[in-house]
């Protein structure tokens, strides 16, 4: 299995290569040749396994380079940090089914990918003796999902970008609470959109993307996306399971495309098994009109009470892209530059039949992700955090009689306290882990939303 740039052939990665590279040369992201599909008998056969014997299966496929053994070892240290046995337990609330993804260090859906992500840098760092500067920016999660993957580790040193008081107070407190000194939190004076804008044109300075080692853990890098599959696959066979049904649905929160991208490419892998999956955007609805109207135009960025979808350009998009343009790389680069000139792209009532055939999508309004969190609440007596609160009206919009729905908890209530006490019209309690952190001392940096600025900090804090 080797690797490619969605603009170009030309660039070949195995899948080392890949997960230290994060951005093609060219701007593009890094691609499978193939997406391997999976035959009747390798399913049933699969249909049993626990968490992370499916997770070495399905890895295997795409990191053949690697020695099984060590991939099970990485896999199990990864995982056993988590809360839950299950690792991803599925759970039936209501006429619904709800999959929580929270259950890690930092009670977010980042963590299944990132505890894989930062053990496996580890391991492959051990062997080389090299020395990595992670560069990410993060809406929310992300951030402090990296910064415990690898936080203490050593010939790591980690920069993360998150827009400055736009993250929830216990977001921005899982990160600032972490003082170990290869961490570092850069807290920009603008939007989520901003510090991916400076990730980017940092990586595409090439002399010092590779002066510095930069290496990336946003969702830009494949092998996280490589570890959400597992999820999809993992829920697929317990639900179908349950409801004695060949087809489910999710519904995946998504802003930057990188969650539902994984569940695009579970979906190819099973053949049938995932019917459609339903993307849910807050009012920051660029993906939602890609999907029903063709329309992918940046519009301006909106706060709102989801703050992990408050983004404009996705990121993960042009992955899709290139599936959609025929896994054409030449269409696809012409298609992302003129994207970048216009900041918008459009598409044809055929395309957009295409999309549909794996896509439904809706938008939701904050009162309407208030009112979500009240209602379900009311009916169910479970509590759900903002984003997953999105998920559930998008789902439930959709949600038909014979297709078992799932929707994607991406995150625990608690690390939306504000958010979530307002919409039941009391408080809650937090887990201890989170009560704690605000007694805990911090450590950031505030940078303005300039490349040059956040290019000078690295130089003078980067491992070499």
């Amino acid at each position: 299995m080797y690797y490619f740039s969605t603009r170009s052939k030309n660039f070949k990665f195995t899948f080392t290569e890949t997960v230290f590279e994060g951005l093609a040369p060219d701007g593009g992201l890094i691609i499978p040749e193939t997406i391997p599909v999976l035959s009747s008998e390798v399913i049933k056969s699969w249909s049993k396994l626990d968490y992370v014997n499916l997770a070495w299966e399905i890895i295997k496929l795409y990191a053949p380079e690697l020695h099984p053994d060590d991939l099970k070892k990485i896999l199990e240290k990864s995982y056993q940090v988590f809360r839950h046995k299950e690792i991803a337990p599925v759970v039936k609330v209501g006429d619904i089914y709800i999959l929580e993804l929270f259950h890690g260090p930092t009670f977010a859906f980042k963590d299944i990918a990132l505890q894989f992500l930062g053990n496996l840098f580890e391991y492959l760092l051990t062997n080389t003796g090299e020395k990595i500067n992670i560069l990410g920016a993060t809406s929310g999660d992300t951030g402090a999902s990296a910064i415990h993957a690898v936080k203490s580790k050593e010939n790591i040193a980690i920069f993360i970008l998150y827009p400055h008081n736009r993250v929830s107070s216990i977001q921005a407190l899982m990160m600032t609470t972490v003082l170990d000194p290869n961490v570092h939190n850069l807290a920009i004076e603008g939007s989520f959109d901003d510090c991916q804008r400076i990730v980017k044109e940092l990586f595409m300075d090439h002399t010092f993307k590779k002066t510095y080692k930069l290496t990336a853990v946003n969702s830009i890098n494949f092998a996280r996306i490589l570890a959400q599959i597992v999820y999809y696959i993992y829920t697929y066979f317990r639900v179908s399971e349950l409801e004695k049904k060949r087809e489910v649905r999710f519904s995946v929160p998504t802003g930057n495309f990188g969650d539902i991208f994984a569940g695009f490419i579970a979906k190819r892998m099973l053949g049938t098994g995932i019917e459609r999956l339903i993307l849910a955007t807050n009012e920051n609805d660029i993906l939602a009109r890609f999907v029903n109207k063709g329309d992918y135009s940046v519009g301006r960025v909106i706060p709102t009470i989801s703050p992990a979808m408050d983004i404009q350009v996705a990121s993960n998009f042009e992955r899709y892209l290139y599936y959609l343009l025929g896994e054409d790389s030449e269409k696809t680069a012409k298609a992302m530059q003129e994207f970048q000139e216009k900041k918008r792209l459009s598409f044809s009532e055929e395309e957009v039949k295409i999309v549909q055939r794996d896509f439904l999508a809706r938008a939701v309004s904050q009162r309407e992700t208030l009112e979500t969190i009240r209602d379900f609440y009311e009916k169910t007596g479970y509590i759900l955090d903002p984003h997953t609160a999105v998920g559930v009206k998008a789902g439930l919009t959709f949600k038909e009689k014979n297709i078992p729905l799932i929707c994607l908890a991406t995150a625990h209530p608690a690390k939306f306290p504000e958010t979530v006490s307002q919409a039941l019209g009391r408080s809650f309690t937090l887990p201890p882990e989170i009560e704690s952190l605000t007694r805990k001392p911090q450590r950031y940096e505030v940078l303005e939303a300039d490349s040059n600025e956040v290019r000078a900090y690295i130089q003078q804090r980067a491992l070499i």
